[in-house]
Order: C-alpha cells, then structure tokens, then sequence
C-alpha cells in the first residue's frame, strides 16, 4: 500500500514518515502512465472530494480515481469530509479515517468535518429538525456546507479539474470551483434518495417520515451544478439521464483495485460494509439460509458487525463467532476462500463487494440481484453458483462445502477474473476518466 501521510490533513504536499510507500506510489503512477494510451494531464492539479469513509466499496472507488489521475501525469489532491458534526482535522474520527486509508496515494492530502461550534445555526438546525424524520439528503449537504476548506488547502494557487464524489459533497466542490473556476466531474454514486429511503423503512424516524421526493430534490438540485455527472452503472445512468435530461451524463463503470488471487483454501466467507442493504442480505443469509447447511463454518468479514450490534443486538449473539470485523490483510481472506458468498437481497447501484469478488478468481455462489447493473450474465460464468431461493443457496453451499478438498482450478484464468478484467480493469478505467477530463479542459 501507499500514500501514507502522517500529518494527513495539514501537512504540505509530500510529507510523509515512510518515504519508500509515498516513492513506490509515484513509481506506480509513473509506470502506469508509461503504459497508457489516453491524454496526458501532465501539469494539471486535479482536487477529488470524497466522504472520509474507509473500509467500503466506495473508498476502493476513491483510491482508483486518485491512481488514475497521476497515472496521466496529473497531481493529485484528496479532501475528505467527515459526514458527522464534530469529526474534525485531528479529531478520533480523523485519526481513524487516516490509520484505515493508506492505501489512498495521493500528493497531498486533506480533511475536514463540521466543528460542534457550528451545530447552533438556524441552517443546521433545520437539517437536523428534518433529519429526525429520516430527511439524510438535508442534514449530509448542511454538514458539507459547514465544513471548512482546509488552510492548506485553501493556499493552493492552481486546481485545474475537481473530481466530486457524492451529492453532498457538492458544497465544498463549488466552493473550490469559485475559487479556481475549475469545471467539476461528479461521480452520483447511485441515486442516493432510494438508500436513504430504504433505510427509513426499518429505522427510526419521527412521524411523519420524509418523504423521498423530498430528498430526491434536494439530491438533484446539488447535482444539476456540477458540469459532467459520471454514473458507475446502466441502470444509475438510465434513471438520471431522466431525471436530469439537461445535464451531461457519461457512464464509466468503476475501476475496483483487483484482490490477489491466491490457491484457494478450506474458507468459505462473506465480505460486507455496514450498510442497510448489506445487512438485510446477512440477516437473510443466517436465518433463512444457514440453518439449511449446518455444519459449515462462515466467516462473515467487514464491519457489518457494526450494523448487527446496533440493529440485531439478539442475532449477532447467536453468531458472534461468524463475524471476524474489519481485517488488515483481505487479500489472504479471498486467497484462502474455497468459495465466496453474495447474499445479496436488496439495494441499488453496482455493487464494489461484487466487482471484488470476481477479480479473485475464487468460485462465486450468490443471488442473481449481487450482478445488478453490470453488463455480465453471471450465469454464464462457469464458477458462479446462482441461487434465489435459500434452499438452493443452501445445496449449493453444501456441494462446495463437500469438495473444499479438491484440487482447484486455476483462478487467474478463471471465467470471473476474465470478466473483471474485461469490464471493470483499470486501464478502461483510466481512459474514461481521461477521456471526461480532457473535453472539459479542452486538451
């Protein structure tokens, strides 16, 4: 991994207590530049703006657009904004964000968060009255509103291009935009106002709940100023070329850094974020499917536990041994699988866990709606098992489970890691995002 910075989030460009990870992570652009073909960005500033989450398919989304952009020659700046009042520079939460990311490279990095101080102001206050009634959409664009750009930050003389990520972090994009005049890429992420709307289903709310077109306004209205939209998927692409028919929209599926690929082992794992939708398709998969395969040993690896402990205190008891909690090492994880699980039962968008999955090569059993938004039938893939109901994804859990001593193929040329290769490699990648950056640089 590179790009570890000490005093991430203050520190001027380069400043780093491990010279060799941050020289590794310029040599790796540098290599990566030498074998592209796409437009150079030599000389260029590019800013990305990104939520300060780790552990995510999102920051694996983040980490590609920083390696893509200095692969073209650009330098490359990342701010972080934290989502949640008082997680500011050099705050616990600050310091967590920066000890769980190293793996974002980038020439200098920066953090931010709205400081308590700013919590008694009518604007925030009437976010937060609206996100009592599950209004996310309102009290997310408040807090980016009132989260300071950083000093360091603030001094650059040149950003040539801003990369955003996420609607709301569209407040801190358009004020570096007004200071530099530089054009705006925003990744949508999928359309966020059906997560948050989802996530009102079970959570709780003070009636009555918000509305989504509420919050769909509020996510399209932050979207409609930014110059280019980049959706990560066709459905995504499709649902917003509607809702915004005046905009540009541009699809460029994401570039998910690939796992190793490894032999194989007697594992037979779940990797998952604390997500609402990751959690539905857990609870699924351990009180509807497991109890039909007994005698195999999960391990359930992420901090979805996060979620368990907070929405299913009574269920994570019962299979507290199953969940391993974020792991230094996930690459060994996929090595070691003999299989891996996508008991995916609901949300939208592609799915970074998924994209991951294939690049290991390892043999796949999962619901059909785990491929959603791709451009893949999985049921052509030869190492997928697909099952929607649980009896089947039961039987085929067993069936592997059963021939977890056989010799294993060769996943390195496995149907799922060509498919990864093919849709989701990083040079497609790379060339998209060139390709975006240089009509709106005019290159």
């Amino acid at each position: 991994m590179t790009g570890t910075t000490r005093n991430f989030g203050v520190s001027s460009v380069g400043a780093s207590p491990e010279p060799h990870r941050a020289e590794a992570g310029r040599l790796a652009a540098l290599a990566d530049r030498r074998a592209s073909g796409a437009p150079d960005l030599a000389g260029k500033t590019v800013l990305l703006i990104h939520p300060a989450w780790h552990s995510c398919g999102s920051h694996q989304v983040f980490v590609s657009q920083a390696r893509a952009y200095r692969s073209l020659g650009a330098r490359v700046l990342s701010l972080a904004i934290a989502d949640s009042p008082g997680a500011v520079q050099g705050s616990r939460a600050h310091k967590v964000y920066a000890a769980a990311t190293p793996d974002l490279a980038a020439d200098a990095r920066f953090y931010s968060g709205m400081p308590l101080a700013r919590v008694p102001r009518l604007a925030f206050l009437n976010a937060a009255r609206l996100w009592l009634h599950g209004n996310f959409a309102a009290i997310l664009v408040e807090s980016t509103t009132l989260a300071p750009i950083p000093a360091a930050l603030r001094a650059e003389t040149k950003i040539d291009f801003i990369h955003c990520n996420h609607f709301f972090c569209m407040p801190a994009a358009m004020a570096m935009k007004q200071r530099h005049g530089a054009p705006v890429a925003l990744d949508t992420h999928d359309l966020q106002a059906r997560q948050y709307a989802l996530r009102n289903e079970s959570g709780w709310t003070v009636p009555p709940r918000a509305k989504f077109d509420a919050m769909l306004a509020i996510e399209l209205a932050e979207l409609g100023k930014a110059d280019v939209l980049l959706h990560l998927n066709n459905e995504e692409a499709a649902s917003f070329k509607m809702l915004l028919p005046s905009s540009r929209h541009e699809l460029v599926y994401p570039a998910t850094p690939p796992v190793a690929v490894g032999a194989g082992g007697p594992d037979f794992i779940i990797v998952a974020s604390a997500n609402y939708a990751n959690f539905l398709g857990v609870v699924w998969f351990l009180e509807e499917v497991l109890p039909l395969a007994p005698n195999v040993a999960v391990k359930i690896i992420g901090n979805i536990d996060r979620e368990f402990r907070a929405r299913a205190p009574a269920l994570f008891k019962r299979h507290a041994a199953l969940f391993s909690g974020r792991i230094e090492d996930l690459d060994a994880a996929y090595a070691n699988a003999a299989a891996v699980l996508l008991p995916t039962t609901e949300g939208h968008g592609i799915s970074i866990k998924t994209i991951e999955a294939l690049s290991s090569g390892a043999p796949l059993i999962a619901t059909p709606h785990a491929f959603r938004g791709m451009q893949i039938e999985p049921a052509q893939l030869r190492n997928v098992a697909l099952a929607t109901e649980p009896a089947r994804f039961a039987a085929a859990l067993t069936r592997a489970h059963a021939s977890r001593h056989a010799p294993a193929a060769d996943r390195a040329s496995s149907d799922t890691r060509r498919a990864y290769e093919a849709h989701f490699g990083f040079n497609a990648y790379r060339a998209a995002l060139a390709r975006v950056a240089a009509s709106l640089l005019g290159l």
